[in-house]
Parts: structure tokens; sequence; C-alpha cells
């Protein structure tokens, strides 16, 4: 057993060093337990289950808030937005003053967003206190990820750190899937503003359960400058881009202003590269990138979360194209909460037992699957209901063996000093990924259901059943599915690139 200097906490046991007293250098002496990892759980649960349900509930809150169409996108996309953005920041900012603090913070940001998306009043004050809510929540998730991300890298280690992060993806994995179904349910028998009502409640449960964690951070960075520069750059970036995705097809491609956002997006994006690779303190350490296994991971969770791009589409389709309602839709969706939940811990034991590689690319496999019964809209309406029930059970079942797997392979690469800030790039990466897959997605699915001028697309490749006046829509949707089957190709790709076979890891 490795000596661990204790000469800090000489007057606390080790589970009970009291916060703001950081780690020793070396091997840390506290060690994980499951009334923090539980407390860490709700905490992420505030983002992905509770914040997350305004993607099934908006038109409810619009009618009683009396908000138009255009707000309510705004206040939906914000916290998914600013939890991208600032997701990095907040890991380096972690890395810096403590890891268990900014894990606090967050908490006490999420109780505040969602206090004021709860208490929103009808009338001129309902827009700011909701979009105000609503950026909160996101900077909450911003901070809890990376911070949560490091703590599980420092506090577990071996079999534990993959249990740990199985549970950790429990909650994200998990709680995305649900969130659509939960607020349904609770909105239609509680109110809307129950559900943020119990996100406080779960923040509050998590602040006591994390109580007494001890300080950790990484050694020699509390001096590093914040790169100002890099975060506005990469705000302005995103931005523009996320604009271009989502009303290029709206404004047109080749209109005044989408060309004149695109050409800011490139601009600054270069700008941004060239400053970040001279920087002192990045915003964005690309040094990290060096690492095969982590630039494998990080690609591939981003091209993974991109395939949400199937749920939108699939959701308008049968909606647009089959007349179901959102209710009938919904429910076509309850494999995947299921099965992603149920088979998380599944890809935990495929990680100890063949290493990160193969379940990676197994979930990839079934994954890439479940996107081609998704893209099958030549067949009937009864059938294609079937296809779609299937699809997103057997996406789950993919998700969650590439989830822990794939979340390990990053953390583990990461040196200590930056565990807080690489698994914000990672964690970024899946809300980014998930951001731009939907915005795609759509934007493809609509160009095309709109434009029909051309007749068929696909007149001689494949032959529709049922009802013929609705080809142009289902048209669409398998092109824009199609674009999900390529992500999901080039996550294997990267995959068998970077991530190395077990014997080779484990002789590294």
């Amino acid at each position: 057993m490795a000596n661990r200097d204790l000469t800090a906490a000489s007057a606390h046991p080790p589970h009970q060093r009291p916060p703001g007293i950081p780690e020793p250098a070396g091997e840390p002496a506290f060690q994980g337990n499951d009334r923090l990892l539980f407390g860490i759980v709700l905490g992420v649960l505030t983002f992905w289950l509770f914040a997350q349900t305004t993607l099934n509930i908006a038109p409810d809150m619009g009618r009683e808030l009396g908000l138009p169409a255009t707000t309510m996108n705004i206040a939906v996309a914000i916290t998914a937005l600013f939890s991208g953005i600032f997701i990095v920041f907040m890991g380096g900012i972690a890395d810096r003053i403590g890891r268990f603090r900014i894990l606090q913070l967050g908490f006490c940001l999420s109780i505040a967003g969602s206090l004021l998306v709860a208490l929103a009043p009808p009338g001129p004050l309902s827009a700011a206190c909701l979009i105000l809510g609503r950026a909160l929540q996101g900077l909450s998730a911003a901070c809890i990820m990376p911070s949560s991300l490091a703590l599980l890298k420092t506090y577990w280690t071996g079999p534990a750190r993959q249990r740990a992060i199985s549970i950790w993806s429990i909650g994200s994995w998990g709680g995305s899937g649900l969130c659509a179904l939960f607020g349904g349910l609770v909105a239609q028998n509680f109110g809307w503003r129950a559900i943020f009502f119990v996100s406080v409640a779960a923040a509050v449960a998590g602040l006591l359960m994390i109580r007494g964690t001890p300080e950790n951070r990484a050694q020699g960075k509390r001096d590093a400058k914040i790169d100002g520069f890099g975060i506005v750059a990469f705000m302005i970036a995103m931005i523009a881009l996320q604009v271009v995705a989502t009303q290029g097809a709206r404004l047109g491609w080749s209109s005044t202003p989408v060309l004149a956002l695109a050409a800011t997006a490139l601009i600054v994006g270069v700008a941004f590269v060239r400053h970040e690779a001279r920087t002192a303190d990045p915003f964005i350490d690309f040094a990290l990138f060096r690492n095969k296994t982590y630039t494998g991971a990080t690609i591939s969770n981003f091209m993974l979360n991109g395939v949400a791009g199937t749920l939108i589409v699939t959701m308008q389709l049968v909606q647009l194209g089959g007349g179901l309602s959102a209710q009938q839709a919904g429910m076509l969706t309850i494999g995947f909460a299921v099965t992603i939940i149920g088979f998380i811990r599944v890809g935990e034991k495929l990680l100890q037992r063949f290493g990160a590689r193969k379940p990676m690319l197994w979930g990839c496999l079934i994954t890439g699957t479940s996107v081609l019964l998704l893209a099958m809209t030549h067949t009937t309406l009864a059938d294609y209901k079937t296809l779609v029930f299937i699809g997103f059970a057997l996406q789950g079942i993919g998700l969650a063996f590439y989830a822990t797997p794939s979340t390990d392979a990053a953390l583990s690469s990461l040196p200590e000093n930056k565990a807080g800030s690489g698994a914000g790039i990672y964690k970024m990466a899946s809300s980014l990924g998930g951001a731009f897959g939907i915005a795609i997605s759509a934007a493809i699915f609509t160009a095309i259901r709109v434009n029909t001028d051309g007749g068929p697309l696909l007149d001689g490749l494949i032959t529709f059943q049922g009802d013929q006046t609705q080809i142009p829509v289902r048209e669409a949707a398998t092109i824009a599915l199609m674009f999900n089957l390529c992500m999901v190709v080039i996550a294997a790709i990267s995959i068998m690139l970077t991530i190395p076979r077990a014997k080779e890891r484990q002789s590294s």
C-alpha cells in the first residue's frame, strides 16, 4: 500500500476531514462513499431530469405565463447553451480554486435557477424570471458536471471508480431518457411548477449529502490566469454556428445574415484556435488531445450524443406524417428510458472484462442498428411504430454499453492537475454534440420536407407503402436519419483509431 501523508488531517480521521482543508500531495486519504456519490447524482439530476423537462412542457409553461413561442424557444435552448459554453471554463476554475467548492456552487445555482422558474409570475416579469432562471440552471450544470467527474477520478479508483461512473451515468443518461415522460406526468397531475420545486428539494438534499467532503484541487493551478479572450471568442463562434444551423433554412443558406454569421464563426474560430495554442493558461487546453485515448473518447462522445437528432426527427415524423399526438409519440420512446437505465451497469461489467474499446464499439454497432430501424420510413404506420419502439429500446442499450467505458477511458487518460478542465471538455462534447445533432437533423428534415418542387428524391430507390400523400415528410426523415447514421460511423472509426485494445492498455 502506498504511503499516505496524513499530517494535515491528524486531528481528523480521513473520512471526517473538514471542508476547506485541501488534500495533501500524493494519493488522497479520503475515499469516496455512497453518500457522496448519491448526493452528486442528485445534482446531476437537477439538470438532466428536471431542467430538461422543458423540452416537453414548454407549451404549458408558455400558455400559463402568456409568453410567445419564440420566447419559450429561447428559454428552452439557453440552458443547454450556457452549459455547453461554460462547462470547460468552470472545470478549469474547479482545478484552480477547488472542485468541491465549485460543486457546491453548482447546487446553489440550481436552487436559485429552479426557484426563479417555479415562481415566475404571469405578466411583464415572466420572461425575465424564466430566462434568467434557465440561464442559472445551465451555469449550474456547467459547475456540477466537470467538478463531480474530477472528484470521481480523485476519490474512487479501479472497479470502485467504474461503479461510481456507472451510477453517475444513470443520473445523466437515465435522467435524459426519463425527462419527457416525467415532465408530462408531473405537469398533468400537479402543474409544471411542481417540477422545479422538486428540483429545489433534490438540490438541497444533495447539498446535505455531500457535506464533509474534503476539498481537492490541482497542484500548481491556483495562480493560473483566466483566459478572457478565449471564453468570449468561443462563445461568439458557438452562438454563430448554432444560429446558422437552426435558422439557415428559414433565412436562406445564401442570405446575407447566414453568410455573415458563418464568416464570423470561421474567423473567430480560427482566431480562437491560434490564441489557445499560444496562451499559457488556455480556456481549452489542446495539449490534452495529444493523448489518443482521450481524443477518441471525446470525439466519439460528441458524435454519439449527436444521435439525439433521431428523437426530434422521429417525433415530428409520426406526428406530421402519422397523425399521432405528442403524448402518443412520446410513449414510443419509453423503451429508451428503460434500457439505458437497465443496461448502464452492464456497460460497467463489459468494461471490467474486455476493456473500453470493445464495449464502445459494440455500443456504436447497436446504436447504428437502431438508427437504421428508425430510418425505415417506407413501411406502414403500424409497422413503423413497432420499429420506432424497438429502435429506441436498442438505442438505449447501445448508449448504455458505450457510456461507462467511454467516460472511464477519458478520465483515466487525464493528468491529475487537469482532471477538472479535461472532464469539462469531455462533457462539453456531450452538450454541444447533442445541440448540433438536433439542430442539423432538424434543419435537414425541415429543408427537404418543405422543398418538394423537384419531386420525390428517393424515387426508384425506395417503394413507400401506406399513405402516399406523406412521401415528402417520410423522405425528409429518412435522409435526416441517415445523417445520424453517419455520425455513428464516425464515432466507431474514431474509436478504432484511438482506443487501445485491452492488452495494449495493460502493457502501456
